[in-house]
């Protein structure tokens, strides 16, 4: 029997993911890129999954933090962008960051290598085709005017829009390190392995002021259309931190705890400012935290203002672009279909998640779904115990003021994740300090994720040899 493709449109993060797990579970896709027919205001290359702001997929522990959890539920399941991750990581502290270039040549290569993946380089205008009885829209936040509009009419939303802001990219060799050290906060060891994944630049107080009112009168790029429009808190760029409180920067990416000056000890930083490094050569770093809409040329001298950077050379400045997500919860059922339109799945950001590793993983699960309904399987999500199953409950039905348009993008969180009782209690019968109670009842949120996302797969594997 000839199994009908299933079409993906949009070759990012999520429509790529998408487009694997389709194809691993034995149905034909065609991958919809319309790069480079038509470009985009971020995107740099034609590649699939490129990377446009950081080069960080966060957190890669498990026992620890939510996203490193959603990391090992994605490799559980096979994930191209994990894989690919995971084959071109560079140091990154306690996270897990990559050589945006390698990464994004290896998903390309390997989609193009697969002998189930068609990828057709075209921009889909309007609604997808009505004979395509099977598509997976994951335009992410650069969705076409075209798509957009027709989306909107289709579902009778007004549009939800916010700005995401590109951190600037510096040139190792221009960072003084005469003034900057190597080091990640509190030396912890990331996947890779290094405690001094990090440059770090530090100010005293009078330097920190001095910057904070250069941020506050820098010339910003406005976009008066959008005024409206508000800021993902988890993306504020660096000068609307200051707009917010003069603190804000210092207690959010310039905190300077845990960390000591090498070429001063005694002396304890102000603020610090960190670069991330950005490619497998270490030649380029990134601002980390540093999104930006100031304009170019006042981004060149205030960033130049940082200690350690007065003769910075840049790869790249920062910049803004739109990111459109739908009303997710009202518009979308429990496997992701538009419910105006079933034939009609969403993935990625556009469907009101943040951040590249829950963009992916929203498209892993759109994917597994397109896949199963193809095969006359059941589309079962994962357990609400998962970060997976906790991600999709979210959007597709756990905000309680969706019909109110409150819906908000949302990184994965323990908050979205069942509550489990920690222990209070140690082997000795003492009371645990409140630290470590944390992160016990994390590393037991983690292996009952783990546990429960095993028997899932397992018991999927059974129904589909029994069907």
């Amino acid at each position: 029997m000839t199994v009908k493709p299933v079409h993906v449109v949009g070759g990012g993060l999520a429509g790529s993911e998408a487009a694997w797990q389709i194809a691993e579970a034995g149905v034909p896709v065609v991958l919809h890129e319309m790069r480079p027919v038509r470009g985009t205001d971020a995107h740099q290359t034609d590649r699939l999954a490129e990377l446009v702001c950081s080069n960080s997929f966060r957190a890669d522990d498990w026992t620890g933090n939510a996203v490193g959890l959603l990391h090992a539920e994605m490799r559980a399941l096979g994930s191209i962008i994990m894989s690919c991750g995971d084959a071109h990581q560079v140091p990154a502290g306690g996270a897990l960051a990559v050589d945006r270039d390698g990464f994004a040549e290896a998903v390309t290569a390997r989609l193009e290598a697969h002998p189930l993946v068609t990828i057709a380089r075209e921009e889909v205008a309007g609604l997808p085709d009505a004979a395509w009885d099977s598509v997976i829209v994951a335009t992410g936040p650069l969705t076409s005017p075209a798509l957009s509009d027709a989306i909107l009419k289709l579902t009778g939303e007004g549009e939800l829009s916010f700005f995401d802001a590109i951190a600037p990219i510096v040139n190792f060799d221009s960072v003084d390190m005469d003034v900057a050290w190597r080091q990640s906060r509190y030396d912890k060891e990331g996947p890779g392995g290094d405690a001094a994944a990090y440059i770090n630049c530090p100010m005293d107080r009078d330097q920190y002021e001095a910057f904070i009112d250069a941020l506050l009168a820098g010339p910003k790029s406005e976009f008066k259309d959008w005024e409206h429009v508000p800021y993902f808190d988890g993306c504020l760029p660096i000068e609307v931190m200051a707009e917010r409180g003069r603190e804000t920067p210092r207690h959010g990416p310039m905190k300077p705890v845990g960390l000591t000056n090498e070429h001063d000890p005694q002396t304890k930083a102000w603020a610090v400012v960190q670069l991330r490094q950005d490619n497998a050569l270490g030649t380029l770093w990134n601002m980390v935290g540093f999104q930006t809409k100031l304009k170019h040329a006042a981004q060149t001298e205030i960033f130049r203002m940082i200690p350690g950077l007065e003769k910075a050379v840049f790869a790249r400045l920062g910049g803004l672009h739109r990111n459109t997500f739908l009303n997710s919860p009202k518009l979308l059922d429990g496997s992701l279909r538009l419910k105006a339109d079933p034939r009609l799945r969403f993935a990625g950001q556009v469907t009101g998640v943040e951040g590249y590793v829950e963009s992916a993983a929203v498209g892993l699960l759109a994917g597994r779904f397109a896949a199963a309904e193809r095969l006359g399987q059941a589309a079962t999500p994962p357990p609400a115990t998962t970060a997976l199953g906790a991600l999709i409950g979210h959007i597709t039905g756990g905000h309680i003021d969706a019909g109110k348009g409150s819906f908000q993008p949302m990184n994965i969180n323990y908050g979205l994740l069942p509550p489990i009782e920690g222990p209070r209690h140690g082997d000795d019968g003492k009371r645990l300090p409140h630290k470590e109670r944390g992160r016990a009842k994390k590393r037991l949120v983690g292996e009952r994720a783990l546990a429960d996302l095993d028997a899932w797969i397992a018991g999927a594997k059974t129904l589909e040899a029994a069907e």
